[in-house]
């Protein structure tokens, strides 16, 4: 999670066999109770803050601030204009790990401009007043990062944020999933960074070589592609890293083939030279294993579950999936639970919850939180059944 301390592992792995979801039950009994908090108008992402109220996303363009507990509700005004068209719209909010220091946040969204629109980054100030139904503010907004290019089309954003924090010096980097905006070709061009996993330091600038994890690999290429720290990624929806600091990336794939990846510093993950899935027109498109010199995923699904975000869960409370990857799935309507071991990774369990569910968190409790997807999505608290 966001503001935690990670271990400096992210190295190069070995590929493991590829394990298939029809060697799961989907049927099976829910091991969480589910408490409704409140409802949102389309939430994308929620954030917690420090006094443990939560900061949720509404893909319109709203930023809003709940109490779990009183279950009021406020808005935050200065989220900058917003194309809210297709899968664009505000996207993911993320707190500094040093928030208590420096009331920083992150957001993701659809900047519109000439020819069409582009995921950004911003970071702010958060003021917030003194109590949750007046909301707050974000002051001296600062964008920190854009898409290479303008695309008309309204997909394949991605924009998940996700922070590594290294204790020992102090030094925070900002993670950005950025999809390939439906572009295909760009996930492989080093003068793009789309269809890329970025790594930034925490004002937008290029980590350096005495940085905690080193410089990125394509630094020594200058101007874009000294902001990348892997390719080929084709909508990367969910990112997380698990306790060996070991990045976990779940995307969807086209028509079949969505995958999850352990990201390894310079790889290259194949799209859209090969997928475990195919176009939707029909057309072929060669699998991982024709391809050595791409990453295959660790696990991938056909027919598709559609990702929408992921986290690597950490907690004690739901203790037998401690290291497990939990994936909110919007087709699959549900949880997905995927067992981690080594370098292998296999789904173990799909718990149905009858709505698209748009994104997964963990609370510092071990408790899972939920969004349902679309208009009159709810803010869902889970706790062991």
């Amino acid at each position: 999670m966001a503001g935690a301390h990670y271990s400096l592992a992210l190295l190069g792995v070995a590929s493991s066999v590829l394990a298939a979801p029809s060697e799961v039950q989907p049927r099976q009994a829910s091991p969480f109770v589910t408490n409704a908090i409140t409802d949102f108008a389309e939430p994308w992402a929620l954030a917690f803050l420090p006094d443990n109220r939560i900061l949720v996303t509404e893909k319109r363009g709203q930023l809003r601030i709940v109490d779990p507990v009183s279950k009021a509700k406020g808005t935050i005004s200065g989220v900058p204009a917003v194309r809210n068209s297709g899968q664009g719209g505000l996207g993911d909010v993320a707190i500094h790990p040093r928030f208590g220091e420096n009331q920083l946040v992150y957001i993701s969204y659809a900047e519109p401009g000439s020819g069409g629109s582009r995921a950004a980054v911003a970071r702010a100030k958060l003021n917030l007043n003194a109590n949750t139904a007046s909301g707050g503010s974000l002051q001296n907004l600062e964008v920190i990062w854009r898409q290479t290019q303008f695309v008309s089309g309204d997909g394949h954003y991605s924009h998940r944020l996700l922070f590594f924090r290294d204790r020992s010096t102090n030094s925070t980097t900002l993670w950005i999933s950025s999809g390939e905006r439906q572009q295909f070709d760009p996930a492989q061009s080093m003068t793009s960074n789309l269809g890329k996993i970025i790594r930034l330091n925490d004002d937008g600038s290029i980590p350096s070589a005495d940085s905690a994890l080193g410089a990125n690999p394509f630094a020594s290429q200058g101007a874009v592609a000294s902001q990348v720290w892997a390719l080929g990624v084709r909508n990367p929806l969910g990112i997380d890293f698990d306790e060996q600091g070991r990045m976990w990336e779940i995307e969807m794939g086209p028509m079949g083939g969505d995958e999850i990846n352990l990201i390894e510093k310079g790889a290259n993950y194949g799209w859209p030279v090969v997928s475990e899935g195919q176009h939707y027109d029909g057309r072929q498109i060669p699998k991982h294993n024709t391809r050595p010199q791409f990453n295959p995923p660790k696990a991938f699904w056909v027919p598709v579950i559609s990702p929408s975000s992921v986290i690597i869960y950490k907690g004690d409370l739901f203790k037998n999936w401690k290291g497990n990857a939990l994936i909110s799935a919007l087709g699959a309507q549900g949880l997905v639970r995927v067992e981690i071991s080594g370098n292998t990774a296999r789904e173990a369990q799909r718990i149905g919850m009858g709505r698209r569910m748009r994104c997964v968190r963990q609370s510092a409790d071990g408790a899972l939180w939920m969004l349902e997807d679309g208009q009159g999505g709810r803010l869902l608290k889970l706790t062991p059944a």
